[in-house]
Formats: C-alpha cells, structure tokens, sequence
C-alpha cells in the first residue's frame, strides 16, 4: 500500500495585514510571538513564516533586535523551520526590509516576485475605532500605494544573501509573478527546487476563483516541471477552501493569523495552533500526510537548522 503524500503546512504567525484592532489574539510582543510560533509547530506547522512587531504600538517593523527577542527561543524549543519575512510592510524600503534575512541567515526567507497594488483599505469600514493612531492611517495609505519589487529589488535581495545558504519561499500574487521567477531561473540567479507560494484574495493580486487556483498552477508546471514545490495561502474567508482544494491538487498550505484572522464564519481565531489543527484535519481527511520539519527540509533542500546566525 502507498504511503501518504507528505504536505508541508507552514504558519504565518502574524504579518504586517492586520493590525492590533482587528483580533486580540494578534501575536505582538516577542513573547506572543514566540509561543505563537512554538504552538503552531507543536500542532503540526513544519514552518513558521515570521515578522515583528513593535511591542509597544503592534506595527509591523524590520528592526533586527526585535528578531533577536524571538527567533533564538523558537530554535532552541523545537524544531520548526524559521522562516523570515522580506516582504515587512508595503511601506517599507527594500534596503529596510532585508536585513533580518541578510543578518539572521534563516533557513527560508519570503521574496515577493513583483510589484503590485496592496489594497487593505476596505478593512477601514470594518471597525468603528482603532486602538492606535497609525492603524486607520495605515489601511487608508493603501488606497494609492503599490508594493514595490522591482527586477533591480529582487536582484538586490537574491545578491545579498547569496553566501547565507539562505533558500526563499517565493510568494507569487498574480500569473506575471511566476513569468518574473522564470527569468531569475534563466539567469542562474535562482536554483531548483523552487519553493513557490501562490497568493490568492489580496486586493491588487489574483482572485479566489478555483479556475484562478487551477490557472497558477498549470503556469506553474509550464514554467518549472518538477523542479517546484507549490504552496498556496488564500486570504480570509478563502484560507481553508484554496487550501484543501490546492492539496488535492498535489500541493502544500499556509495558514496563520498573517493570512486570516478566522476560524470559521464570524469566529475569531484564538490562536496559529487552531487554524494548523483545522488544516491538519482536513488534509488527514484527505488521506494526507503531515511533513515533519526535517522531512520539509528534505524536500525544500534546507541548510539545516544548525547554519544559522541565532
């Protein structure tokens, strides 16, 4: 008999999307995030997909000391893969952005494959007040802002951390995105296995449609053959359906506070762990098999977790 086709479940434990006003369970502080982090692996998550806050006001910031507070706590309390963002904020300069990655060395690194529109200005008519001045001023800057990454940022990123051994998940919004990453592959400047994420429901990017879902994935294949692992996160309400359909169709999940806030129709989310657990059930479901850490670092050709700078 076969054995189960191992899935990779990454946890994206809290962003730079929603802010502090949107859910209490929003990790914050280094110490919310760590156990965040620490619980979501503990659920089944082989990888946990990690930003910081600042502590004081919950916005999203690079500074590599806030880095510092949680991601050595996490390796030396289990064995999750650390994943650190690149993406930050949409706000933020490319140069800003970079440096945990280039600093920390991590074993995975976000790259996003293009600029695009960002839009989280609709969530403003969601919420009578915010906790915090910058927040409403946050999602309404995003009505006129495009998330810059460029050809140049992108080969600034790929350069800079070439000698940290450092692989990227490559988080791709829309079909342009993938034609973006076939062109660093052509140049040399990118090696298999690719590790692709898909990104779908972000106003600016590609919809929730299954043929949108089915579509990524044919370009994909086109593009890469075999030498991609493919990932999906959908955003919201559409978490848990792209992500069960995408793992029927052969692929990996990513869920997380960063992506939705929910744990079903109008119930908050109380912690990453829950939403791990609920994907983990439906990919059991499915006759699907959970990859541990060690067996994503196989499969994605990982470093190893002792080759990093924390």
């Amino acid at each position: 008999m076969a054995k189960p086709r191992k899935v990779i479940v990454t946890c994206a434990v809290t962003g730079a999307i929603h802010t502090p006003t949107m859910s209490p369970h929003l990790p914050v502080t280094a110490a919310e995030i760590r156990d965040a982090a620490i619980g979501a692996i503990e659920a089944g998550a082989a990888i946990v997909h990690l930003h910081a806050r600042d502590p004081a006001t919950g916005r999203p910031s690079q500074d590599v000391a806030l880095f510092r507070e949680f991601v050595s706590d996490i390796k030396g309390r289990c064995d999750g893969v650390i994943n650190l963002t690149t993406g930050g904020s949409p706000a933020m300069t490319v140069q800003e952005r970079l440096q945990p990655a280039l600093v920390l060395a991590p074993e995975v690194a976000s790259l996003n494959m293009g600029s695009m529109n960002f839009g989280l200005y609709p969530m403003l008519g969601k919420y009578r007040a915010f906790t915090h001045d910058w927040e409403p001023a946050y999602l309404e800057s995003t009505r006129d802002l495009v998330f810059r990454n460029t050809f140049k940022d992108i080969e600034f990123i790929l350069e800079s951390c070439q000698d940290n051994g450092t692989r990227f998940e490559f988080e791709c919004y829309d079909t342009s995105h993938l034609y973006n990453l076939a062109h660093f592959v052509d140049r040399g400047l990118i090696k298999g296995p690719l590790f692709i994420q898909t990104v779908f429901g972000i106003l600016g990017g590609i919809g929730t449609h299954p043929d949108d879902v089915s579509h990524m994935r044919r370009t994909a294949d086109r593009l890469f053959g075999d030498e991609y692992v493919w990932s999906v996160l959908g955003a919201g309400r559409f978490q848990m359906p792209i992500g069960s359909m995408a793992a029927s169709m052969g692929g990996n999940v990513r869920v997380g506070l960063e992506d939705s806030l929910w744990d079903g129709p109008g119930t908050l989310a109380e912690s990453n762990a829950v939403q791990v657990r609920r994907v983990r059930g439906i990919l059991e479901g499915l006759s699907l098999s959970i990859a541990t850490p060690d067996e994503a670092r196989g499969l994605l050709a990982l470093k190893g977790r002792d080759n990093v700078r924390f």
